[in-house]
């Protein structure tokens, strides 16, 4: 059984979340769910057969248009890593602190486009100067692993590439935040700490890459897995693909660079 680090929670102050919101809208972590009733405790996500994971799978199913069980719960994954957990990654990253992203402490909602409406905190507490395994055990060990573990379960998707979409998730909030204007030494070295924490493979599923174009840099990942995306009713491929060659990637994010836009 694994030990859990020894914390001490406090109040987290709102210009952290402020921070954080004005960053990108993905890292807005709501803080009063009392406005809706239609909110979806994470914890009961982690099992297999409850009807809040089946609604989950089902909405990105009917959103996305997928054609199969593993390729929904690969794509659910792969968002789900990247926004409903990413402000905790940012938030240690940045600020020093870790919100607690335990998934008894998160909810959900539902959308009717691609990915989640919403996704916010039951009590707002965190862990200031907390080591990186503070990190690791609250986002990965849980909130993100027990989840692929269920979806694997639930719809025998493959367990390795549930588990990429969670390490690309991660990464994402590093990626993301190198190219809105944050201190990219920092994400970087944050990242690279972060990933020498981890104990679950993710060193295996992709790698983060700098790029520089002009003045413009950022950070930006190279999956090893795939999430399936393309075969939703969209037939889009993500700017991550590892159908694509590497060299393909790197030339179309250099692209991105030039461009000065942020994909997804």
């Amino acid at each position: 059984m694994r030990s859990a680090p020894s914390l001490v929670e406090a109040p987290c102050p709102s210009d952290v979340f402020d921070r954080l919101a004005g960053i990108a809208h993905r890292f807005a972590l709501q803080r009063d769910l009392s406005g809706a009733d239609d909110w979806i405790a994470c914890e009961r996500l982690h099992d297999p057969d409850s009807p809040e994971l089946a609604a989950v799978l089902e909405a990105e199913r009917v959103a996305s248009g997928q054609v199969s069980d593993h390729a929904t719960a690969l794509t659910v994954m792969a968002v789900y890593a990247g926004t409903v957990t990413s402000a905790a990654m940012l938030a240690w990253a940045l600020e020093d602190v870790v919100i607690d992203m335990r998934a008894s402490n998160v909810a959900v909602r539902l959308s009717d486009h691609h990915g989640f409406e919403g996704y916010g905190l039951r009590e707002v507490t965190v862990t200031a100067g907390a080591p990186v395994e503070v990190l690791v055990e609250q986002v990965l060990h849980q909130h993100l692993v027990p989840l692929v573990e269920a979806m694997h379960t639930r719809t025998r998707a493959g367990y390795r590439q549930l588990m990429g979409g969670a390490a690309h998730g991660c990464a994402a909030a590093f990626c993301l935040a190198s190219r809105m204007g944050q201190d990219i030494d920092l994400l970087e070295e944050r990242y690279d700490e972060f990933l020498s924490a981890t104990d679950v493979g993710f060193e295996k599923l992709g790698r983060v890459v700098r790029l520089r174009e002009g003045d413009r840099e950022g950070l930006f990942y190279l999956r090893e897995t795939c999430c399936l995306y393309y075969t939703s009713a969209e037939q889009s491929k993500c700017s991550s693909c590892c159908l694509d060659p590497v060299a393909d990637r790197i030339a179309n994010y250099r692209d991105v660079l030039r461009r000065g836009v942020v994909p997804h």
